[in-house]
């Protein structure tokens, strides 16, 4: 489990290989990762829109932007939290992802949350000795 909290948002992501979805033979490797946002402040917040930076096993990077998550822009009052699933496809058997979220708080301020960066890791990565 990876967290990270700003501005009293906490945001954490579990990540979960899929085997069943993936060919490794194909060079295709799938990750479902479930995300957690809980509102741990005085405010409420309205989640508007996604960043997220996935970075293969070579380095390659891929960006998405978009409103909400999931199809939804989750309003959290203090103390509630919202949580998801979604997933990424890779190249490569190993990866990372990090992003942010765009909040904006029933006043009309916007500010963004940081997503913690989350390894991807699978059985097929090669174990590397020092």
């Amino acid at each position: 489990m990876y967290d990270k909290t700003t501005r009293a948002i906490r945001v954490s992501v579990k990540p979960t290989f899929l085997e069943d979805q993936s060919s490794p033979d194909e060079n295709y490797y799938v990750w479902a990762y479930r995300v957690q946002i809980e509102n741990q402040g005085a405010e409420t917040v309205q989640l508007r829109d996604r960043y997220w930076r996935i970075t293969d096993g070579f380095g390659r990077v891929q960006e998405v932007r978009g409103p909400g998550v999931v199809g939804e822009q989750p309003v959290l009052k203090p103390g509630e939290r919202f949580e998801y699933t979604s997933g990424t496809p890779l190249a490569t058997p190993s990866g990372i992802m990090l992003g942010t979220y765009r909040m904006e708080t029933d006043k009309g301020e916007s500010f963004e949350v940081e997503v913690p960066a989350f390894s991807l890791d699978s059985p097929h990565q090669p174990v590397r000795i020092n």
